[in-house]
């Protein structure tokens, strides 16, 4: 096997680990040596890769703004010219967002509570940025192709709805009462504001 083979194999499996950990015991009570076990490399295998498990979630949410990508990027590439399609695969997933059992906002809340370290602020801010920067590529791209209106400002619009999914995402640990604005509210919004449809 290849190392770069051998390396996706390791990385993967530490993601899948590293999933299942989260959700069975939460961010706090995941140690290094529960990723040991449970994932059955040794020390050194791991520490090839990482320094500590915070690297490993910082992986998890890399993954989860990849995998949407990809799906939105296989969608536009069908050949079909359309906007339902691809929005439908960035929407697919927005009960996460306001899921306090959601690995990502486990991880997004728990390296938020520990800002303040050089390495938790770096990989916070790269979250954030990858996620604004891709949400504003998915608008050009669909400019591009024609199905959103060129007035559309996507780099304001891109933040927009990044900074409404990471709201979305704690209101989720600080009230379980009843809101008034909901995902799909959420998703006819962006229906709205990017292809000028009613919800």
């Amino acid at each position: 096997m290849k190392q770069a083979e051998r390396r996706q194999q390791t990385i993967q499996l530490l993601l899948e680990t590293t999933n299942q950990l989260v959700r069975e015991k939460g961010c706090n009570s995941v140690t290094m040596k529960d990723i040991v076990d449970r994932s059955g490399l040794s020390k050194g295998a791991i520490f090839h890769y990482v320094k500590s498990k915070n690297e490993i979630f910082a992986w998890v949410l890399q993954e989860g703004l990849d995998d949407i990508d990809q799906r939105f990027t296989d969608r536009v590439n069908s050949g079909k010219k359309e906007f339902q399609g691809p929005l439908n695969e960035i929407t697919k997933r927005f009960d996460e967002l306001q899921d306090p059992e959601s690995v990502t906002n486990q991880i997004l809340v728990y390296l938020l509570a520990k800002n303040g370290q050089k390495e938790i602020d770096e990989v916070l801010d790269r979250f954030y940025h990858q996620s604004v920067r891709l949400s504003r590529q998915w608008i050009a791209t669909g400019q591009k192709h024609g199905v959103i209106p060129a007035s559309v400002d996507s780099n304001k619009m891109g933040e927009l709805f990044v900074l409404i999914s990471f709201g979305l995402r704690m209101r989720s640990f600080l009230t379980d009462k009843d809101s008034s604005f909901h995902i799909d509210d959420f998703a006819s919004f962006l229906k709205v504001t990017l292809n000028g449809e009613r919800g």
